[in-house]
């Protein structure tokens, strides 16, 4: 059930009242007096149900967890070091047959048998002394484990590789970071490629660079690499290495070495694994990780201490230098993502929302009858009980019509609409709303604009580009009016050829000129990719290198433009969009030719005759591709849900993981399946019970912002906002040049002139990305809805809503009812009709003004510019 306003509508008067204020002096007043207590609310950043509920949340109350017998677990339990720069942290776990294992590393003690042989510093990092073999003996409490440790050629040591060994404490120590020496015009002189990617060319400003004034072999502790580093001289990055320690003696046993960069047969490293990939853990505790590097010839190497670790939610959890994992004061997942050497792994951290209500859940009525409409239901309950979650109740059936004819349609329904939907017995109506909400020309409208954001549909203000941006426009609302298949409207868009007037897709082209924009905007839009970074060097979150990015762009090597014949006898600026016979793109770096793949794929196969752009789509659409079905999909339910299962929605890799893994696979094969049916996916989405959730927490979702046990309220976008403005108001908006009566969210391009969409986020269109779209809260938005002159014309326009209703015979209250269910739709409670009634009696001799007084305050409510 919706919650009610806390304080219902007060005083209305804007001019001409029993007050006497002007509507500017009335917003003062309104300020001082609280005359509507939720008018002036209308841009705060909780929903309504959530301001109206505040802090009086009920507290859950879940029986302890009973604890078992434990043992104590120590990893890795058999050690090899080779060499005296070798080094091994180890995890220490408490393990159970009942219970998540917990980490003790930082709280257990140890003992070596022989330190002469390695010691163990109170973090758990094993250091080798000398060759030979020892025992570490672990001890927590009343509990210990033992750990094997052998350590070989430590006397002579191993030759150090610069790529190996030098470069990965660089980048710990942030000297080849982006805002440091790694960015492109270098600091102070001194240029590192960016996080190491390119070891030789680091090599050559260290050792070459300068007449080689970097480094001295005579006195390595005299080098100016380790003078900076130490703070011995003047460093504006501060100091960065300690004296004596263990990377300070590496640099510097470099250095007396001759600085060698390493032999071309020295192993380099395949992958690197995390250990544990995962664990629950409480609030306020921590979990060591460790990072193992595995080489080509079969060996490996700790690289814990020398990995460089980032979390998607720093709120919930942040790893410190040496892999230390600690939970915070938020609840939920985060991503620890753990970097060395081009290569990336992640480690998982779950904080439950209360420690022990994952017992509760899994053993209460309500989680186990709780009924389920299809998979995502399935999914979405049982990531809700390995996080100690109950999901809030469902949503009213006025709630429901209005949330759903928003997202799909972009409208408000109807008062009748509404009352007849909160009437009907059918126990499937909300199914038969959707499919009904569907076929309506509004849902193709509404998501033709939403596409045409990302696929950059506009003109600049060019005059002769407004033909092929219209006609665009109307290829992708009939596209989705006909329910085209999701594949076959991508192909149609990147495999597109001729002119704006045979191919309206073509347009694409027209705001894209080169390879690298084709492949920075097809990964974004289709993928869900964020590749840029890949173009000028190795993705520092993800495995795709300069290799992978020029591969893709290869794809468009033959893509060619010319001036079409209709365009030389008219003069419009109208392009063929053609394959050509020849092309190429070359690496940037390298010179090396590319031949096209997609990402992580062999190299593709095509033939002279063939269009390379045909082989993408053929890639990107094939069934297992593990990318483009589930960037669709994540898409769609960020468009319902506020946020994607990956968030951002367009940055999907490995070091930034979907909140619920299963879910986002199981809706993506479900796409799949239906042969890429875009309805088809909106109805499960819709239809499924989470969707249906309230927006109103409960003791355990309240502060979930990635499981979706409750809805997650978002503010109407600026086209949504205007049309639900001129349809309560009973004033459409006049466009300049275009049809009277057409609507905001059928707007063609971006080039329509609008105060009131600028100023509520309308996106220029100038990236593929949806975050151009503003939906934040502004002063100027609250100064338009309180007192622009767009919205006191629409209160006052002759033949509006508060004419008519002046007009209508019927009685008061059945009149203000009405406005509150084509607003709300929902009825006014008690306390909002019995003050509105007031107001149009004060006002009874103009009760015109007392209604648009009314409408105005309405439009001024946060429920009114929400979707909850």
């Amino acid at each position: 059930m919706r919650q009610r306003h806390a304080a219902p509508l007060g005083g209305f008067g804007r001019d001409g009242s029993r007050e006497g204020f002007t509507r500017t002096a009335r917003v003062s007043c309104l300020v001082s007096a609280l005359t509507i207590v939720w008018a002036l609310s209308a841009n705060a950043e909780e929903s309504p149900a959530t301001a109206a509920k505040g802090n009086d949340v009920p507290k859950a109350n879940a029986p302890a967890i009973s604890t078992a017998s434990e043992s104590l677990k120590i990893t890795p339990n058999a050690v090899t070091l080779r060499g005296p720069d070798a080094v091994q942290q180890v995890v220490v776990e408490a393990v159970g047959a009942d219970r998540e294992p917990s980490d003790r590393t930082d709280k257990a003690t140890y003992e070596t048998l022989d330190p002469k042989v390695a010691t163990v510093d109170s973090g758990g990092l094993i250091v080798p002394q000398g060759d030979g073999e020892t025992t570490v003996i672990v001890r927590g409490g009343a509990l210990s484990a033992k750990a094997s440790v052998t350590v070989k050629e430590f006397a002579a040591g191993k030759p150090i590789n610069f790529a190996n060994q030098i470069v990965p404490i660089l980048g710990k120590l942030g000297c080849n970071s982006g805002g440091c020496h790694g960015k492109a015009a270098g600091q102070n002189g001194f240029r590192l490629s960016l996080f190491g990617f390119d070891p030789a060319f680091d090599y050559e400003t260290l050792v070459k660079e300068d007449r080689g004034r970097r480094l001295f072999p005579a006195v390595p502790e005299q080098s100016l690499l380790i003078l900076k580093a130490t703070a011995k001289v003047p460093h504006g990055g501060g100091k960065k290495l300690e004296v004596g320690s263990h990377d300070y003696k590496l640099i510097a046993r470099w250095i007396a070495g001759g600085m060698p960069f390493g032999s071309p047969k020295d192993p380099t490293i395949d992958h690197i694994e995390i250990y544990p990939t995962e664990r629950v853990l409480k609030r306020g505790t921590s979990q060591q990780v460790v990072v193992t590097a595995f080489y080509t010839d079969k060996s490996t190497e700790d690289a814990t201490r020398w990995a460089q670790y980032q979390s998607n939610e720093i709120d919930i959890a942040a790893s410190d230098e040496r892999g230390k994992v600690e939970t915070r004061e938020g609840s939920g997942q985060a991503a620890i993502m753990a970097r060395y050497q081009g290569h990336v792994v992640v480690f998982r951290a779950k904080a439950p929302f209360d420690t022990t209500a994952g017992a509760t859940l899994s053993s209460s009525p309500t989680s186990t009858s709780t009924p389920t409409v299809n998979f995502i239901d399935a999914f979405a309950a049982k990531q809700w009980r390995s996080l100690g979650i109950a999901p809030s109740e469902l949503c009213d059936d006025s709630e429901f019509i209005r949330r759903a004819s928003l997202d799909v349609t972009g409208s408000l329904p109807t008062a009748g609409e509404t009352r007849a939907f909160v009437a009907d017995l059918d126990p499937k109506k909300r199914a038969k709303l959707i499919d009904r909400v569907l076929e309506r020309p509004e849902y193709a409208s509404y998501f033709a604009t939403k596409w045409a954001d990302v696929l950059r549909d506009k003109r600049d203000g060019n005059p002769q580009l407004q033909r092929a941006s219209f006609r665009f426009h109307a290829w992708i609302r009939d596209a989705l009016d006909k329910n085209m298949p999701f594949d076959r409207f991508v192909r149609s868009i990147l495999a597109a050829n001729g002119t704006p007037e045979t191919t309206p897709t073509v347009h694409w082209y027209r705001q894209l000129r080169t390879p690298d924009a084709f492949v920075d905007d097809t990964a974004q839009v289709f993928l869900g990719m964020r590749l840029q970074c890949a173009k000028c060097h190795h993705h520092p979150f993800e495995k795709w290198s300069q290799d992978d990015y020029y591969g893709f762009a290869a794809y468009f090597a033959r893509v060619g433009r010319k001036p079409s014949t209709a365009s030389r006898r008219s003069g419009r600026a109208d392009e063929v969009i053609f394959t050509t016979r020849a092309g190429a793109v070359s690496h940037p770096r390298t010179g090396q030719v590319m031949q096209a793949k997609g990402l992580g794929s062999p190299v593709a196969v095509i033939a002279a005759n063939e269009d390379p752009r045909q082989k993408l789509v053929d890639w990107m659409t094939e069934p297992k591709n593990p990318f483009f079905a589930r960037a669709l999909v994540n898409r769609y339910w960020a468009h319902f849900f506020n946020r994607g299962i990956v968030e951002p929605l367009d940055d999907i890799r490995l070091t930034n993981p979907p909140s619920n893994p299963e879910l986002l696979d199981a809706l993506a094969d479900d796409f799949v399946k239906s042969k890429f049916d875009l309805k088809h996916l909106i109805r499960t989405i819709c239809l499924s019970r989470v969707y249906g959730l309230s927006s109103v927490p409960n003791a355990t979702n309240a502060k979930d912002k990635q499981n979706f046990a409750r809805h997650y309220p978002r503010r109407l976008t600026a086209e949504v906002l205007l049309d639900a403005i001129s349809q309560v108001t009973g004033s459409p908006t006049s466009f300049p040049g275009l049809p009277a009566g057409m609507r905001a969210i059928e707007l063609p391009d971006e080039s329509i002139g609008s105060t009131f969409l600028d100023a509520f986020g309308r996106p220029k269109r100038d990236t593929a990305c949806e975050c151009e779209r503003v939906t934040d809260a502004s002063l100027s938005q609250s100064l338009m809805l309180l007192n622009s002159g767009e919205i006191q014309q629409k209160l006052s326009a002759a033949g509006n809503r508060a004419e008519a209703l002046t007009k209508d015979p019927r009685p008061d209250a059945d009149k203000v009812a009405d406005l509150f269910w084509s607003a709300f739709s929902r009825a006014p409670a008690p306390e909002e009709s019995s003050r509105a009634l007031a107001h149009l009696a004060a006002l009874k001799d103009n009760k015109r003004l007392a209604f648009e007084d009314i409408l105005w305050a309405i439009l001024n409510t946060k429920e009114f510019q929400f979707n909850d």
